[in-house]
């Protein structure tokens, strides 16, 4: 469908009016539209972080939430899914060669969903674990074909250690019980596993990850993307989501209220000093925002390619940067939406699905900023990291 010399974010550019048509049928069908799926595979984008060996693109890490923020400019819910079955390849790639075999080997184009809260009950056995449990908000799991899951193992020396195990879509149901008010067309349901076997490769603990101490830590040395711990890569495409909404939110506002008219009056909303006052005031903070990602993409990009590990600081920058910018474009995004009028508010009406869909964005455990300003300050303060805090 393109030419391999056609850049990345015109790609997806070029798919971006199917995505905006398909985002009324993600909303109604609690899931992102197979079409869009196939439309955004068919870029390439969703090898953004497979290994070059598979066939994948290794790339960084700005490009990618480029793209990702472009596409949440026309539906929120497909770029958050669609960023999440992308992102987990990262990840995959740091595992042993032979889960990777099976995730690939057939089919290099497989996706992966995920929910990494450790919900899981595993007992051990000979090889691995017999593994159960309900794992929620695995988003985007109706396209994937394995799963990632967390739970806490059993270690003789350590006690409970915080790990993930991926098993394959013949191992765990799908429980349809995503009714949300917001980012309603990600389809994060609940994946139902029974007394599964889990063999020891497909197991790491989240300390090797984060290490690069795990089975396949090492499998790439040459690479200029997984030299960073997985976690803040596979995060970032949170902060992404929000950008893209509160910047197709500034291009709506401006768009309705140029040629709106107050009914009673018949006065020009757009040539109010308030709607001004407000546009400008909420484009300052969307673009503040985008350069503090871009500054924490860049950083990202740097330490992976020098292939230098981050200090403690730098890591708590990393995880709490991108919570104060979701921050910033929500309260963009609630400027210009409470000043929008009552017909912002029809179920049909974009504006209402973007304010829903970017208070959903500062919801997630990663984004919540009571608990980064913790996090952050503590670091500043030279305190230990408070394991309580996620």
């Amino acid at each position: 469908m393109f030419d391999d010399t056609t850049p990345m974010i015109d790609r997806v550019r070029a798919v971006l009016p199917q995505i905006k048509a398909n985002a009324s049928k993600a909303e109604a069908d609690r899931m992102v539209p197979a079409e869009s799926i196939e439309l955004l595979k068919g870029t390439g984008l969703h090898r953004a972080f497979q290994p070059k060996a598979y066939g994948g693109l290794e790339m960084p890490v700005p490009d990618f939430e480029n793209c990702i923020a472009l596409i949440a400019t026309a539906c929120g819910s497909t770029a958050w899914a669609f960023s999440l079955l992308a992102e987990h390849a990262h990840q995959i790639a740091l595992y042993s060669k032979t889960l990777q075999d099976e995730v690939w080997g057939d089919d290099p184009d497989t996706l992966s969903s995920s929910s990494i809260a450790p919900y899981g009950q595993a007992v051990e056995v000979e090889g691995g674990v017999r593994f159960s449990g309900e794992f929620g908000w695995s988003s985007g799991c109706d396209h994937a074909t394995w799963a990632i899951l967390g739970f806490l193992r059993d270690d003789a020396d350590l006690g409970k250690v915080y790990s993930f195990a991926i098993v394959p879509r013949s191992d765990y149901e799908i429980r349809d019980n995503w009714f949300t008010a917001g980012m309603r067309g990600t389809g994060s349901k609940t994946l139902v596993v029974k007394d599964a076997f889990v063999p020891n490769h497909r197991i790491e603990s989240v300390p090797a990850l984060m290490t690069l101490t795990s089975a396949g830590g090492a499998l790439y040395p040459d690479s200029q993307i997984y030299h960073v711990p997985f976690i803040y890569v596979f995060a970032s495409c949170f902060s992404a989501v929000s950008l893209g909404i509160a910047e197709r939110m500034i291009e709506l506002y401006t768009e309705r209220t140029q040629g709106r008219v107050r009914a009673y009056t018949g006065a020009k909303v757009g040539q109010s000093i308030p709607a001004c006052m407000r546009l400008a005031e909420s484009t300052h903070q969307v673009a503040a925002g985008r350069a503090f990602l871009e500054k924490t993409w860049a950083e990202m990009r740097d330490h992976a390619e020098r292939r230098a590990y981050p200090t403690e600081t730098q890591m708590a920058f990393w995880r709490t940067n991108q919570a104060y910018a979701v921050k910033m474009f929500v309260a963009a995004v609630d400027r210009l939406f409470e000043a929008s009028g009552g017909s912002a508010w029809f179920d049909d009406a974009e504006a209402q699905r973007l304010f829903r869909n970017s208070h959903m964005t500062a919801a997630h455990a990663y984004t919540d900023y009571d608990i980064c300003a913790q996090i952050l300050g503590r670091a500043l303060m030279g305190l230990e990291p408070d394991p309580s805090l996620f």
